[in-house]
């Protein structure tokens, strides 16, 4: 085993740890805590078997060389992830959007009641 796959392990193995405790702690729910896993586990499985992977991929993809399909693979996670990170900030910001709403509402109902108790 070469150095930097231990490396990349020990790396792994610390981004588990920290996901774990994340998870716990409650700052990221059920499927994101799934999808970081499978992603580490993907990534392990690459750092421990690299260049078997990566003929693997290369000839399922009929590539010239493995690096060239390690990389196909990883821009394609990539753009999975971005996919995926769009997605939850297009829901975020419309969560948000519906909050303002109902607090501007809410705030015009108090303003009103203001000046109602102020009239008397």
């Amino acid at each position: 085993m070469y150095v930097a796959q231990v490396v990349a392990l020990v790396a792994i193995l610390y981004l588990l740890v920290r996901i774990v405790n994340e998870y716990r702690r409650g700052r990221v729910d059920w499927q994101g805590f799934l999808s970081w896993l499978l992603i580490f586990g993907i990534f392990a499985v690459i750092a421990v078997f690299p260049v078997e992977l990566s003929k693997e991929i290369k000839d399922v993809l009929g590539l010239g060389r493995g690096l060239d399909a390690l990389f196909v693979v990883s821009i394609g996670l990539i753009f999975l992830l971005m996919f995926q990170l769009y997605i939850e900030i297009d829901r975020t910001k419309r969560e948000i959007t519906e909050l303002t709403r109902k607090v501007a509402i809410e705030l015009e109902e108090i303003n009103e009641r203001i000046k109602k108790l102020e009239e008397r």
